[in-house]
């Protein structure tokens, strides 16, 4: 029976999903772009913007925390550092540049009719269920090189309470905000209709991470939901091989919320379950507001006469992202717009990861590709 309070998730991922997809898709705003643009053609402008949407974010979840309104702080799913976290956002950024975008820029682009980001997305949940093949000896890896134990954030790891780690952040990353404010370096010279500017696509982003936190109990994610599907999928062709896989068998959320007193359950399997509620419609919600967007634009189209060498490389780079959005574990969403703003160090770890990823993405593609 389908409860009052799980319609109210479904729709509120939805809702958010929405906007976040009409916003993006608005602003051009794409996390694999910012990082291939820096060593592609040495432009810095969307690293800035990202920087922006981390600190205005850092912001908003501490205003949150001090009023008391984040009783999960930080969030259960959020594990101890490691160094496959740096392996895993090194696939991560390997695999959005080879895709040609990042997770939720695969969904936007889908749904403005990208032909590419839909094989990115088929990659994605290919590579999500192919994790399963080598989750027991990565499971091994991971505990074999934690860094710190029990330790989640930066602030814990230094006994600090959260805001004066983020207040040494903060004066000089406003200033620098400001600086480049003043040289007019968050902004893009265009004037098209219906165009939105992305600090302003930040900010908005910004708040809608900041209400996914509040509404549903956790950050933006959503590719634990791909990997149900892929569970689902194979499931249906090979049950035995599913039931069999340690993975598919994991509980990788399990809480009780101390302020509605819920309990949080979900995990990886083919089992519909709270996570599903919410990441799925977020996922859904993403691709249905760049078409709205898209069709309010004029702009929605459908290219099938696709280089399959370009094809090739959005499959596999799909494949890798979701990978290693299970070996980090979570994607860019998760953890640059929910654990980088409150210190997590297993996503700074990711953001790290990443840098050299795109550097080796950005080589195979002008080789492969371009």
């Amino acid at each position: 029976m389908i409860t009052g309070s799980l319609v109210l998730i479904v729709l509120t991922g939805l809702l958010l999903g929405l906007t976040a997809g009409f916003v993006m898709h608005r602003s051009d705003y794409c996390v694999a772009g910012m990082f291939r643009d820096a060593f592609l053609f040495g432009r810095y402008g969307g690293l800035r913007i990202l920087f922006l949407q981390v600190v205005v974010t850092m912001l908003l979840f501490e205003l949150a925390r001090q009023a008391g309104l984040l009783p999960l702080y930080p969030f259960p799913i959020l594990a101890p550092p490691a160094l496959v976290n740096l392996l895993g956002g090194m696939v991560f950024g390997l695999g959005m540049v080879l895709a040609g975008g990042c997770v939720f820029g695969t969904l936007y682009k889908m749904g403005a009719g990208s032909v590419v980001s839909a094989v990115a997305f088929l990659g994605l949940i290919l590579g999500s269920g192919l994790y399963a093949l080598i989750h027991p000896w990565w499971k091994e890896l991971a505990r074999a090189t934690i860094l710190a134990p029990e330790r989640i954030t930066l602030p814990q790891l230094l006994n600090l309470d959260p805001l004066l780690p983020l207040l040494f952040f903060w004066l000089p990353a406003l200033f620098l905000l400001w600086r480049w404010g003043r040289q007019g370096l968050l902004r893009r010279p265009v004037s098209v209709a219906g165009y939105l500017q992305p600090w302003q696509a930040a900010t908005i982003l910004a708040v809608i991470g900041l209400a996914s936190y509040l509404l549903v109990g956790m950050p933006m994610g959503v590719t634990t939901s791909f990997t149900k599907l892929a569970a689902m999928g194979a499931a249906v062709v090979a049950p035995e091989w599913v039931a069999g896989q340690s993975f598919f068998q994991a509980v990788s959320l399990d809480v009780l919320h101390p302020a509605s007193g819920a309990r949080l359950t979900g995990g990886p399997g083919p089992r519909p379950d709270l996570l599903f509620a919410i990441q799925l419609p977020l996922a859904v919600g993403v691709v249905l507001g760049s078409t709205l967007s898209a069709v309010m634009l004029r702009e929605f189209a459908v290219y099938l006469r696709v280089p399959l060498r370009q094809l090739l490389s959005a499959l596999a780079g799909g494949i890798l992202m979701g990978l290693a959005a299970r070996m980090v574990p979570a994607c860019n969403v998760w953890h640059l717009m929910g654990g980088l703003p409150i210190m997590v160090m297993q996503s700074i770890l990711f953001l790290l990861g990443i840098f050299p990823g795109t550097w080796l993405g950005v080589k195979l593609f002008r080789l492969l590709v371009r």
